[in-house]
């Protein structure tokens, strides 16, 4: 089993979806963000574009689910950057930080199924186990924890959270709202999880 690197990074879930307003499950359907979507992106840029224009560095390069709910979202915040200070950071897409694949489940209202899928008693028809999400979305945090001078921004999904929870060691099924930034920091008593209020 991969272990995850002991070493900060930030972590923002896209902004919201017509399904997620909905609460079906997504998993690899590329749903785009809806109006509330883009708006809590260009918010979340904005927020992040405040902390480099205060002369702070939190991340050094962003790194993106390919799904395009997470990747317009990682360039709204990559533009209110560049916009604010002229830094101009690299932004990336990395296949294993998409969403789990959900199989048949996709397009269905989210219901007691997602338990027992976390505790590996249950996986979707056609479906991505839960071990199986852990394990690539350690490797590309891994990955985006080597690319770069300094932490990474992951930009991502819900479920793919859980997975680094559990590899944090934290309680899992926690819900990440959408488009609100999250710095996860390895402190000598654990993960420590600090989200970055308005």
């Amino acid at each position: 089993m991969t272990q995850l690197r002991a070493e900060p990074y930030w972590f923002l879930r896209h902004g919201e979806t017509d399904w997620n307003a909905r609460h079906l499950s997504q998993g690899r359907t590329d749903i785009p963000l809806n109006e509330t979507g883009l708006t809590q992106a260009c918010l979340a840029g904005r927020q992040l574009a405040d902390l480099f224009e205060a002369g702070m560095r939190p991340f050094t390069h962003i790194v993106s689910s390919p799904l395009k709910r997470a990747f317009v979202t990682a360039e709204h915040v990559r533009d209110a950057i560049r916009d604010r200070t002229g830094l101009d950071l690299p932004l990336i897409k990395d296949a294993d930080l998409q969403e789990v694949s959900f199989g048949v489940q996709e397009g269905q209202p989210m219901g007691d199924w997602y338990n027992t899928w976390i505790n590996g008693t249950f996986v979707p028809e056609k479906g991505e186990d839960f071990l199986t999400l852990k394990t690539r979305g350690v490797q590309a945090l891994n990955r985006a924890q080597e690319a770069g001078e300094g932490a990474p921004l992951i930009v991502a999904h819900g479920a793919l959270f859980r997975g680094l929870r559990a590899a944090m060691g934290l309680e899992i099924n926690v819900r990440l709202p959408n488009a609100v930034p999250l710095k996860a920091t390895p402190e000598e008593e654990g993960w420590v999880l600090k989200l970055l209020s308005a």
